[in-house]
């Protein structure tokens, strides 16, 4: 197995992981949305938005990565008000 092959296993392994982390988060989301459904509560929390950002950011070991993880966050985060709204409008 030559080094792209091996770096493409890798590649493989993490995306795997991402896809679990992503159905779990999902799922956690979807509780989410439920709660703020029945307490009224809006979709947008731009303070905890801002915690679970610095809290990640802060968790994170390579100081390169930085703006791209702060990339995804955001990226996950918009995705799981996408979902709120979705099972809010149901």
């Amino acid at each position: 197995m030559n080094k792209l092959e091996e770096a493409r296993l890798l590649i493989d392994e993490a995306d795997s992981l991402i896809r679990e982390g992503f159905v779990k988060r999902m799922q956690a989301s979807k509780l989410v949305a439920l709660y703020k459904k029945e307490n009224n509560l809006p979709i947008y929390d731009k303070k905890r938005e801002e915690i679970v950002i610095a809290n990640n950011l802060a968790k994170l070991n390579d100081s390169n990565l930085e703006k791209h993880y702060e990339k995804l966050l955001k990226a996950l985060i918009d995705i799981s008000k996408e979902y709120q709204k979705e099972v809010i409008d149901e």
